[in-house]
């Protein structure tokens, strides 16, 4: 049974700087920084240190549609309406390389776990692996037959799941490369899909105004709701896996407790469709974005001190899968609103809680550290390659004039 809840959640700051509809946001693993795209076609990087200046990157030509910090925080994916994906370093001088990823809009992108690979997904139908720090294009996924609106790694790198306007979610193998399953329940759009921290679930947004959530290991359908009055537009577990978050056209945010089936909070904030939600590395905030063009952060205030003490225990996945990947079978039905609502006060900004310094997070600022040598080994290798193409360049010119030069 799930945890109670020790407060309501509560609005803690909002960002003003998008000139357009937001249409993604991210957590870096720290919650140090929160990144979110626009239809305006930029990428704000916000510090959550309050009076700390924004960063605002420009180089997409069209709107960005999904953004994702690397598993060390060191690099920023994001993808457009422009065909393209950058990744940024994102810094202060927010340098990027591009590369043309698909033939059509770029949906959604994903960081692997370890970060050496990240998958996107396309208007051109398919779904992409790429490496990381080379950029390189590894494979495709070509089985879904609309655009794919949405494509994520599993937590342990070894599945990918996708969700199509072909109103089905697929589930892949990435070794073999083959469609290992496909989830036909939807009687829309499927608009989101995401992994359950547990990597046995998964968990679709529809424009059926449902959400869904399947065993990944049985194919099962576990649960369905059925509380927005318009489209779901976004989802987002709780690290802790007992609650998803959801992000409607019908201007709210729902939180839902999966332990017990049960709509948790109606949260009204959004003065218009609310696009896009994601909850933090660590859970203790989550973050929302709209058509009204802000991008607001709140305070989850449940479930922090049961997660904090998880986190501090490294879980192998098999331990992990069988203590919270078992949910409980529920339909719900039930009209929308039901379960406490919070109007959206805004309350004095609070700094986050630091997370203490382990093992893991060094770890992670090493891999940080290589992710940056990596990508500018990347760049490094691009001038030689561009160097040494002048120099065969010149020898050839030389061979020529002293040709010509021979009697």
């Amino acid at each position: 049974m799930a945890a109670p809840c020790a407060e309501d959640p509560s609005l803690e700051r909002h960002f003003k700087g998008h000139r357009d509809a937001v249409t993604c946001v991210d957590f870096s693993i720290n919650t140090k920084q929160l990144a979110s795209g626009s239809m305006d076609s930029c990428l704000m990087v916000w510090h959550m240190k309050p009076q700390s200046r924004a960063y605002r990157f420009t180089g997409h030509k069209d709107a960005i549609t999904c953004v994702n910090f690397s598993p060390s925080g060191h690099l920023l994916a994001s993808g457009s309406r422009d065909k393209t994906v950058r990744i940024w370093v994102p810094n202060v001088k927010g340098e990027s390389t591009a590369f043309r990823a698909h033939t059509a809009t770029v949906r959604s992108v994903h960081f692997c776990s370890d970060g050496q690979s990240f998958v996107t997904a396309s208007d051109d139908k398919t779904v992409k692996v790429w490496a990381t720090h080379r950029q390189k294009f590894l494979f495709s996924l070509s089985q879904h037959i609309n655009w794919v609106r949405c494509a994520k790694f599993s937590p342990d790198g070894r599945l990918i799941v996708s969700a199509s306007d072909d109103k089905t979610v697929k589930l892949w193998d990435k070794s073999s490369r083959e469609c290992v399953h496909s989830y036909c329940e939807h009687g829309g759009f499927v608009t989101y899909v995401d992994f359950h921290p547990s990597g046995t679930c998964i968990a679709a947004a529809g424009m059926d105004n449902t959400v869904k959530v399947w065993d990944v290991r049985t194919h099962r359908l576990l649960q369905h709701y059925h509380l927005h009055s318009a489209a779901v537009n976004g989802l987002s577990f709780h690290p802790s896996g007992n609650y998803l978050i959801t992000a409607s056209s019908d201007s709210t945010l729902k939180i839902l407790d999966l332990m017990e089936g049960r709509l948790l909070y109606t949260l009204h904030g959004h003065q218009g469709p609310a696009t896009t939600v994601a909850f933090s590395r660590t859970g203790e905030y989550f973050a929302s974005g709209g058509s009204d063009e802000q991008v607001m952060v709140w305070k989850s205030n449940f479930d922090t001190i049961d997660h904090g003490e998880v986190m501090k225990v490294s879980r192998p996945p098999a331990t992990l899968a069988s203590s919270t990947g078992n949910l409980p079978e529920v339909d719900f039905p039930g009209p929308p609103g039901r379960g406490r609502s919070v109007e959206s006060v805004q309350s004095q900004p609070q700094e986050p809680v630091s997370v203490p310094q382990t093992l893991t997070s060094t770890l992670e600022h090493i891999v940080g550290q290589l992710d940056v040598l990596t990508q500018t080994v990347s760049i490094l290798e691009q001038r030689l390659t561009l160097t040494e193409d002048k120099l065969k360049q010149c020898l050839e010119n030389q061979q020529l004039i002293m040709q010509r030069a021979t009697p």
